[in-house]
């Protein structure tokens, strides 16, 4: 059915326009024998006070970000109660779970980054063929980070990093461009950044932000998004939702051609899981 009172459709980054990072997060629990999602739940069990929170509001600089993030990961004595929990709600077994870990924050989130440096080509299509008929926003937990702030207050320890260079750094998390390339911004007519901004989803004010930049009402835009928990709180403020599974975009856009009334899928490309391109 459509939906002709829609003045804006609303993306996701990561898992929708770009490759999913959980992708990089379940190799790694794999090579690592650490159960299934395990890491996700170490992640958010600290509601919005862990490192990973604290770093997509732009309140941590990197350095500081992965010594925090790896402790929290590897912190055992809160993430296995947390993952047994995750194991009752969902009805299934809990595995046996780890006593001790040690996770290497900079590595995860190196491997996150650049698992997630690809287009989805179709959806890149989508939006050219959206835009300049709806109003077409970005609005992502992201990380802008310059210069400046990988460095933070003073250089990492040359103990730990003794080749750090901003340059090399950046190249480790396929920044080359930044974490926002300039192609990716220039598909949007507004790029809503959770690190700039100061907040994240699913925190409402971030999406109430995007609309008032945007002239609109939450009531007149759709939001496309991979995690739940996210839909939600945008269905909350009465946006109409469409999930976006890992290798499910070509659904998604159908379900979002149908609400707007354009095509969007035909012609581009065959129906395959992925279409990528590097940004």
């Amino acid at each position: 059915m459509s939906s002709p009172h829609l003045k804006a459709v609303i993306f996701d980054v990561g898992g929708v326009v770009c490759r999913s990072p959980l992708l990089a997060i379940a190799a790694y629990e794999r090579e690592h024998g650490i159960p299934n999602n395990y890491i996700n739940c170490a992640i958010t069990v600290r509601g919005s006070n862990g490192a990973w929170q604290k770093f997509e509001r732009g309140e941590m600089s990197l350095f500081p970000f992965y010594e925090q993030f790896g402790q929290e990961l590897s912190d055992t004595k809160v993430n296995n109660p947390a993952y047994a929990q995750y194991c009752k709600r969902r009805g299934i077994p809990c595995p046996k779970l780890p006593e001790t870990l040690h996770i290497d924050g900079r590595e995860l989130f190196g491997r996150m980054m650049r698992e997630s440096s690809e287009f989805d080509e179709r959806v890149v299509e989508a939006i050219r063929r959206i835009r300049g008929k709806w109003r077409v926003i970005a609005l992502t937990n992201n990380f802008s980070k310059s210069e400046a702030d990988i460095i933070g207050d003073t250089p990492p320890p040359p103990e730990r990093y003794p080749h750090f260079s901003v340059q090399s750094e950046l190249e480790f998390l396929g920044w080359q461009d930044g974490a926002t390339p300039p192609r990716l911004r220039a598909l949007f007519d507004d790029f809503c950044d959770s690190s700039t901004l100061g907040m994240r989803k699913p925190e409402p004010g971030i999406y109430l932000l995007a609309c008032a930049r945007n002239g609109i009402q939450p009531t007149e835009a759709v939001f496309l998004d991979d995690l739940g928990m996210n839909l939600k709180a945008a269905q909350a403020l009465g946006m109409e939702t469409i999930h976006v599974p890992i290798g499910g975009s070509l659904e998604a856009l159908k379900k979002l051609e149908a609400k707007l009334g354009i095509d969007l899928t035909s012609g581009a490309f065959e129906p395959t899981e992925w279409t990528p391109s590097k940004l």
